[in-house]
This record gives C-alpha cells, sequence and structure tokens, in this order.
C-alpha cells in the first residue's frame, strides 16, 4: 500500500483560480521552487492532460540546475490534478504527487499528498518544508490575480 505524506491549507481565493495557479505556465514559473530560485518560464513543458508531459528547469542561486519532469495522469479541473514527479528525468516512473481543492467558504483547501517512497524522515521533512513554500509563494500570486 502506498504511503503519502500531506499538506493542507486553506487559500483565499476561488477554486478555479487555485487551479489555475497550478496549471497555468506563467503562474506555476512564478511558485515552482520558491523565490530562492528560478524557473524560466520557456524551460517549462506543460500538456495538462492525461498523459500528458511536464518538464521544468530549477535554476539554483549556487549556479547549479535540477531537471523536473513528469506527466499529468489525472486533470479534473477546478478538483484534482495527480501527475508524477521526479528530479532524475531518465527515470520513467517518478512518484505520485496528488493535487486536491475542495470549496470553503468563498476560499480553497489546497491539499497536496505525495507518494513518501523510501524517503528518510528528514526527507519527508524537507519536502514538506518545500510544499509549504511553494504554498506561501501560491498564495503571493493569488493576491497577485485578484489585485489586478
Amino acid at each position: 500500500m502506498t504511503e503519502y505524506f500531506t499538506v493542507t491549507r486553506t487559500l483565499q481565493a476561488p477554486r478555479e483560480l487555485v487551479f489555475e495557479t497550478l496549471t497555468k505556465p506563467e503562474h506555476f514559473a512564478v511558485w515552482f521552487g520558491t523565490a530562492a530560485v528560478e524557473v524560466p518560464q520557456d524551460s517549462l513543458t506543460m500538456d495538462v492532460r492525461p498523459g500528458g508531459a511536464f518538464r521544468a528547469v530549477m535554476l539554483l542561486p549556487d549556479g547549479n540546475r535540477i531537471d523536473w519532469a513528469g506527466e499529468y495522469k489525472v486533470v479534473e479541473p477546478p478538483s484534482h490534478l495527480a501527475m508524477t514527479l521526479t528530479d532524475q528525468p531518465g527515470d520513467d516512473a517518478g512518484l505520485p504527487v496528488l493535487f486536491d481543492l475542495e470549496e470553503a467558504g468563498e476560499g480553497t483547501v489546497l491539499t497536496i499528498r505525495q507518494d513518501r517512497s523510501d524517503f528518510s524522515d528528514e526527507q519527508v521533512a524537507a519536502t514538506i518544508a518545500g510544499y509549504n513554500s511553494f504554498i506561501d509563494d501560491i498564495e503571493r500570486v493569488l493576491e497577485s490575480l485578484q489585485s489586478a
């Protein structure tokens, strides 16, 4: 049985806008990797449909880069997105990452679940911290979109 770890946050934005922030390259490039790194929009491939490819390059402050790859498995706007994700592009499998969006009054509860795989407790903690940083930046993108 697959064991997942979970990050949940309530965002002050409609579900449709949160889903758009997860799936539109111009928004994704802003939040993926947090403010500490750059994700050039022209490095993104986001074919958001079942079987569609995902690719991104993350440029790190030390000059290194991380190449990300994955495949969209389930796309159900605006409530669910499931994909695989790996920072080892030669690894066809990737780990399942699930995004669930539930309406909560005028906001949205975003839940991100990822397959724990063979992660150590320290790796899980670091990945959860990374997802929380992503969500912090998603909140900033949403604020910007809603104030425009």
